[in-house]
């Protein structure tokens, strides 16, 4: 390969990427070396095992990434503001499509959620860490190596350009020779192992670690959110792992597994990434359903109205998302028979989503409401929402998809759906949790108004796309003719994308300003007056969590020691056992991100040679007695002293 094949080179905006990567990571080495805080970086996160610092680095993630997807969200949207359009050509703007979606989706989306999971779920449930801590630093690790692998595609070798569901022939070497989609199969797949380890290490976690009295109808909404979701990863993943193996062998060693010639069927791959892909939609967003079920209850003073049937119809949500796949593909030839079914489980769907809807709005019903600015996403993430269910009714009948499907319609429909239903949920959950995690509050009127510029800058974005669908603009169309029409509700969508970058830089404003001038709680550990458990410890929260295992009696069990019904703490400072750091799982990622470079480029022996440290570094693993240590009752008591303000 010649180094210009190697590097990206041409565009101007891939040059500015270049130099702010380079700025970006000196300014990081500078800064680390003029503060001192080398040390500080390998002790506390590099080498952390503990999930609450991990769910953070999750978090750092998930909004770097956030804006990555964005910035390729305003250069679509650019293309589009006007016909016949030449600020992009049309091979970068298959490239920006693909990777915002899978961005999005998996680097964005997926790490949000993940990090509020590993912060919340121990403390929600009264345990001192996941169960298994060092797979849980692995995890992130991998997860961290994926992304940055898929990240520095478009400087060197070329991003993706099959579209993020990567159908063949198109993600085929005949119709793309690039190295772009070998960065597709093996980023994805280093990602997704470490996404399948969370999954086991959840489902683990919330089964056997919950504190004493916890039964599985005690736990808390977003608990039971954060279980189902689990239980999709562990029966979901491993079909995608497998199609991205199979992805792999036909690029890179010439098998024809998905091929048009030689016994290949692309329809395979369609088939095995939408029997990942629907569940995949679920795992982003039933978590954003428990989040605005906390949320709901907390600022509504209320218990959450129908606790029973809400986790009945998660469970049906999870099982019904594994049988209606083909529903995406409705008119590529399966025949009536298979489409009826398949419209008609997609319609069920809609029967346990709006079970929750109507359980929320009873919530509400007679509460006292506070309008904070989590309730703000989780009363706009209901219409909205709801609005986008509507259309997928409409997409579900299969007669009719004939004339929605590949059309903008179909994309609008999409992020009604993702926006309200995930990314509100998590922006509900950031700034519901924030104060837990940091011991400050972000500020309520700044996290108001970055609201009210998403939520109306977001409906003028996707709005007209339902017309421009219905018009007949297809979806992946990179210009379009004057004569067509379609100019002024592009351009409408085009100004509405700019005022949600507006509401994201508002947000990122707000964390700034919090940071340097909000008050801290100094103790006041349950500022929101909330409902369960992780409001029941120190803000911020101490490395063990609990000084002493708490004992629940109910859903709300904090509600309830508010009442007088009920005593968390009953028992004594006792010995806690700590996992011990570990710099394995950093250095594990490394070499996964080095293998997995040199195989995007067939470099058969570098990718050996980066293989051989995995394997050493699983091996020594196998065989260390790491034991972890102990804190004493003596210390604990200190750190409690310490942590209550009782002494200096």
């Amino acid at each position: 390969m010649k180094w210009d094949e190697f590097f990206v080179l041409g565009d101007p905006m891939i040059y500015g990427a270049m130099v702010s990567i380079v700025a970006a990571s000196m300014a990081i080495v500078v800064g680390l070396t003029y503060f001192k805080k080398w040390r500080w970086l390998r002790d506390e996160w590099l080498t952390t095992v503990d999930h609450k610092r991990i769910g953070i680095m999750y978090i750092i993630c998930a909004l770097l990434m956030l804006f990555r997807g964005g910035v390729d969200g305003l250069l679509m949207r650019g293309q589009l503001a006007m016909p016949e359009n030449g600020f992009l050509d049309a091979q970068h703007y298959n490239e920006i499509f693909t990777t915002h979606g899978v961005i999005m989706i998996l680097f964005m989306a997926m790490p949000f959620i993940i990090g509020l999971m590993n912060i919340v779920i121990p403390l929600q449930i009264g345990a001192r860490d996941v169960a298994f801590p060092y797979l849980n630093a692995v995890s992130f690790w991998l997860f961290f190596a994926g992304a940055m692998l898929f990240n520095i595609s478009f400087v060197i070798g070329g991003s993706p350009d099959a579209g993020w569901s990567a159908y063949f022939p198109l993600a085929s070497t005949e119709f793309s020779p690039s190295v772009g989609n070998n960065y597709y199969a093996i980023a994805i797949q280093i990602a997704g192992i470490g996404t399948l380890m969370t999954g086991i290490n959840f489902i683990v976690t919330i089964l056997k670690m919950r504190a004493p009295g916890m039964t599985l109808l005690k736990m808390p909404m977003f608990t039971w959110s954060i279980l189902i979701t689990n239980v999709i990863i562990v029966f979901a993943f491993p079909v995608l792992t497998v199609a991205l193996a199979l992805m792999t062998f036909d690029r890179l060693f010439g098998t024809h597994f998905f091929s048009m010639t030689d016994g290949g069927m692309d329809m395979l791959w369609a088939n095995l990434f939408w029997v990942w892909g629907h569940p995949e939609v679920y795992i982003v967003i039933l978590p954003a359903f428990g989040i605005f079920s906390e949320v709901i209850s907390t600022f509504s003073k209320k218990n959450l109205f129908g606790y029973k049937s809400m986790v009945a119809s998660m469970v049906a949500i999870s099982a019904l998302s594994f049988l209606v796949w083909v529903h995406h593909f409705y008119t590529m030839g399966q025949g009536a028979l298979s489409n009826s079914f398949f419209s008609i489980t997609t319609m069920l769907i809609a029967v346990p989503t709006g079970v929750k809807i109507f359980n929320w709005l009873l919530t509400m019903y007679k509460g006292k409401i506070q309008f904070t600015t989590p309730m703000m996403y989780a009363l706009g993430f209901i219409p909205i929402f709801t609005f986008g269910g509507i259309t997928g009714v409409m997409l579900a009948m299969a007669s009719a998809d004939y004339q929605y499907h590949n059309t903008m319609f179909l994309v609008a429909h999409f992020h009604y759906v993702l926006i309200p239903g995930t990314v509100f949920g998590v922006l509900a959950g950031f700034y519901y949790w924030w104060p837990k995690i940091f011991g400050f509050m972000l500020d309520d009127k700044q996290g108001k108004r970055a609201f009210w510029w998403i939520a109306i800058s977001f409906n003028v974005t996707f709005l007209p796309l339902f017309a421009l669908g219905l018009k007949g603009m297809t979806r992946r169309t990179y210009t379009y003719s004057e004569e067509s029409g379609f100019g002024p509700l592009n351009l409408l969508a085009s100004i509405g994308s700019v005022g949600l970058a507006i509401g994201f830089i508002l947000l990122v404003y707000n964390i700034y300003w919090s940071f340097r001038y909000a008050p801290r709680l100094n103790g006041n550990n349950d500022p929101w007056d909330a409902r369960t458990l992780e409001w029941a410890t120190h803000t911020p929260v101490p490395a063990y969590n609990f000084a002493i295992t708490p004992e629940v009696s109910s859903v709300d069990t904090l509600w309830d020691e508010k009442l007088g019904k009920h005593k968390i703490f009953k028992g004594k400072l006792e010995e806690i056992h700590m996992p011990n750091s570990s710099f394995m799982p950093f250095w594990m990622a490394v070499a996964f991100f080095f293998w997995g470079f040199f195989m995007v480029f067939s470099w058969w022996i570098p990718a050996i040679i980066a293989a051989i440290p995995i394997f050493y570094l699983l091996f020594a693993r196998s065989f260390s007695n790491d034991h972890g240590f102990h804190i004493s009752a003596k210390e604990l008591e200190e750190e409690e002293k310490k942590l209550r303000g009782e002494t200096k």
